[in-house]
């Protein structure tokens, strides 16, 4: 994942921004008594991008990757919309319990631009998507960086056209959704009357994505590593904001593991997950890899 890539990390801020006043407001009013479900996992299951996880001899690289984390952010649905019987195979190849987190195709918020033509492919893509069943988690929109602030109408028809018995997250990149504070607000607003998750993403050379403002019941994370050894650095301060939000209520906690070069999501995740374990009791497989984190020397 190169976008936010810099060439010098260490001169980067990662410090995680305070919470938009709206966020604890938000989780004040939706608080209820069931405990956060954490979801951690990394965007695809492909061996050659997971170094230091398969072991010798794998055959079947997503039956294994489902043994060992609880869900995936799907990324090759982005590329194209694939066969029923692949949604159907993906299924059965895992265990009870695990969720996929799918990106909505290319067609839609890259090459169409939600336009009027996009809602045929959303049809069609629903259509599939939804042979996961109760596998299939918090679907996400990643629009493109310089879809802004001048295509409002055609977001507002997206979000009223969307189905609502499918969890939609949607991730916007162009600078002035957030320059403009008018602008963010309606954003925001309209995310959050039809229960719509603002994804937050962690990534160097993109700060003002940190936001910090959630809009439903859900936070929705894609934290991308810098290949440097302040990854794991940033995976404590996570663990540090995730304890407020649990505790004003959180219900879904959703964090996807990336790196600029995917060299380490395996080691960054199964550590985050140790540490999500040890802080809040999740419960969460630990998974197995390798090598074991060395921060100093893995970069």
């Amino acid at each position: 994942m190169k976008f936010g890539k810099v060439n010098h990390p260490e001169n980067i801020d990662f410090t995680i921004p305070q919470d938009h006043p709206d966020t604890g407001v938000l989780l004040s009013r939706l608080k209820n008594d069931s405990p956060t479900n954490f979801f951690v996992g990394c965007a695809k299951w492909n061996r050659q991008d997971l170094k230091n996880f398969y072991p010798r001899g794998t055959k079947d690289e997503l039956a294994y990757y489902s043994t060992q984390f609880n869900s995936i952010e799907l990324n090759a649905t982005f590329y194209r919309i694939f066969p029923a019987e692949q949604y159907e195979k993906w299924y059965d190849k895992t265990p009870e319990g695990f969720k996929f987190f799918p990106k909505i195709t290319n067609e839609v918020s890259h090459l169409r631009r939600l336009n009027d033509k996009v809602y045929e492919t959303v049809d069609r893509y629903l259509e599939v998507t939804s042979l996961l069943k109760e596998k299939l988690g918090t679907i996400f929109l990643q629009m493109h960086n310089n879809f802004g602030p001048k295509n409002w109408d055609r977001v507002v028809r997206f979000v009223e056209y969307w189905p609502k018995e499918f969890p939609l997250a949607m991730e916007f990149r162009h600078t002035d959704w957030f320059n403009d504070e008018k602008v963010s607000q309606e954003l925001y607003y309209l995310l959050q009357e039809n229960n719509i998750a603002n994804v937050l993403v962690d990534t160097a050379g993109r700060r003002d994505l940190m936001h910090m403002r959630l809009t439903n019941n859900e936070a929705f994370i894609r934290y991308v590593g810098a290949n440097h050894p302040t990854d794991y650095n940033r995976l404590e301060d996570w663990i540090a904001r995730i304890a407020p939000w649990k505790s004003m209520g959180l219900s879904n906690f959703h964090y996807f593991v990336h790196q600029n070069l995917e060299l380490e999501s395996p080691l960054l995740s199964a550590q985050f997950i140790k540490s999500l374990n040890d802080e809040f009791d999740a419960k969460l497989k630990v998974p197995q890899t390798l090598n074991k984190p060395n921060p100093p020397s893995l970069f």
